[in-house]
């Protein structure tokens, strides 16, 4: 049965951000976690990359250690590190949201550098329980606007996507960031070749990944049918992507 209007609206909005290691996303989600923007945002790390976010940070900025996974921060947020399923730590929020012992206002799912996002976009699609507490608001990808080219440009195996293709192409919004290391003219050809990829998401130039946390979290960007149309086969788990 499809979600009625009403039901939609009491979802938890989630984004999910991807791009390479290297394009800033820490150093984005460090922002969100410690800016006071007054919104309880649950960001969710992907522990397989070779820079979790900052562990004096979170000592630093947190309140309480409540559990193992889920650190409570002082501007209200909260970050969860995820060494097993992505399903699991969000039903564990799900149960507090329920509870009435957490509110939040939106979830952040950092993917690793290497990470395709179809997989996790999928989760919002094909899990009840995850599709009765969360709606996949956007996925916003970061782009490095150095070293973007040469992602975009690297050969692959035969049979094997180019992870950096598949990032810029589902993205709902992308972030242009480290725009001080290159030259204007660099941004403009930067930018065309994103456009030529996905020629839908809105780009935004941005330095130290500076930008205001309303780009990012509840920005109703993500569309289905667009995604459909580009990977037929993206709500079939059974095979691979």
């Amino acid at each position: 049965m499809a979600a009625s209007a009403e039901d939609n609206e009491n979802l938890v909005p989630v984004t999910v951000l991807t791009g390479f290691l290297g394009s800033g996303k820490t150093t984005l989600l460090n922002h969100i976690l410690t800016a006071t923007h007054g919104k309880k945002i649950a960001v969710i790390e992907n522990e397989f990359g070779d820079v979790g976010i900052d562990d004096e940070l979170l000592q630093k900025n947190s309140k309480v250690q409540a559990d193992e996974e889920i650190i409570e921060m002082m501007n209200g947020c909260i970050c969860c590190t995820v060494r097993q399923d992505l399903i699991v730590v969000l039903e564990k929020l799900a149960k507090r949201v329920k509870a009435g012992t957490l509110k939040l206002d939106g979830v952040i799912i950092e993917t690793t550098g290497m990470a395709d996002p179809a997989p996790v976009a999928q989760t919002f699609f094909v899990d009840d329980m995850v599709k009765a507490s969360f709606k996949l608001d956007g996925i916003v990808t970061l782009v490095d606007a150095k070293h973007v080219e040469q992602h975009l440009d690297e050969e692959k195996p035969e049979g094997a996507e180019n992870e950096a293709v598949e990032q810029v192409a589902f993205a709902d919004r992308i972030l242009l960031n480290k725009t001080d290391l290159v030259s204007e003219e660099d941004l403009l050809r930067v930018e065309k070749r994103l456009k030529s990829i996905n020629s839908q998401a809105p780009v935004q130039r941005c330095t130290k990944a500076e930008v205001s946390p309303d780009w990012v979290l509840d920005i109703g960007a993500f569309d289905l049918k667009r995604v459909i149309e580009m990977d037929p086969e993206f709500l079939n788990t059974d095979g691979e992507h």
